[in-house]
């Protein structure tokens, strides 16, 4: 599959001066799923996802709590979620999720950042049929062939497992993901080094070293806008 999940968190965390960034993405999204649910995780499945997804990426308790709090204040303050497509250079794709509270400003900014750095915008659907919902669950300390045999055991169908460094990466379809979790949970693993659910390209793209250049310019373009807070590629970045 050509990803290398733990490497693109660690540098898209190094990246960020800008952990802060990240937290802060964090704490709008948590918010957001937790005001359109109950703010309990155990109730809200949407919450419960986004936590263990912060908690992967050293998210502060505080943020975290800060953010349900604001929820259960009843903040009047409303997202939309926005879902914007284009390419890159030399056949590059992009898809890039945005939350926000100005959709004609996001928009624009979206726009920006694909114009000034070698990219264009497409319309809805233009690059999404090329990617696959995936869900991305990372664990330490077991084996490819010791994970696959829980799996197995637990009766959780997964599309992929690799082997990246120390960790084992399981790849499967969206509804599996609290599926995958309870097995590895239940065999005692309740530490994962990724907790992801991504769109994930059906090819990964080689780009010359210039064209990689550019587009890693643009996707930190991207990824630097505030209301953005995701965004999925089918370019190999290599580690």
């Amino acid at each position: 599959m050509g990803r290398k999940w733990n490497n693109i968190k660690e540098k898209k965390a190094s990246k960020d001066a800008n952990t802060s960034r990240i937290y802060a993405k964090f704490g709008r999204e948590i918010y957001v799923v937790a005001k359109q649910g109950e703010p309990d995780p155990d109730l809200n499945q949407a919450l419960k996802f986004v936590l263990e997804r912060a908690k992967t990426y050293n998210v502060p308790r505080a943020i975290i709590d800060r953010a349900i709090e604001k929820a259960k204040g009843g903040s009047e303050e409303s997202y939309d979620e926005l879902r914007y497509e284009g390419f890159g250079p030399s056949g590059s794709m992009l898809i890039v999720d945005a939350l926000t509270n100005n959709v004609n400003r996001t928009a624009a900014e979206v726009r920006s950042a694909f114009n000034k750095n070698g990219g264009n915008m497409g319309v809805t659907g233009s690059v999404a049929y090329m990617f696959d919902a995936t869900a991305v669950i990372g664990i330490e300390g077991r084996t490819v062939d010791e994970v696959l045999e829980l799996l197995m055991e637990a009766d959780v169908d997964v599309r992929d497992l690799l082997e990246e460094g120390e960790a084992v990466i399981v790849y499967a379809d969206p509804d599996q993901f609290h599926a995958v979790q309870e097995a590895f949970r239940t065999a005692g693993i309740t530490e994962f080094t990724v907790a992801e659910l991504t769109m994930l390209a059906q090819n990964d793209l080689t780009l010359s070293e210039d064209d990689q250049t550019q587009f890693e310019k643009l996707v930190d373009a991207l990824e630097d806008l505030e209301d953005v807070q995701q965004v999925y590629h089918n370019v190999d970045l290599g580690e």
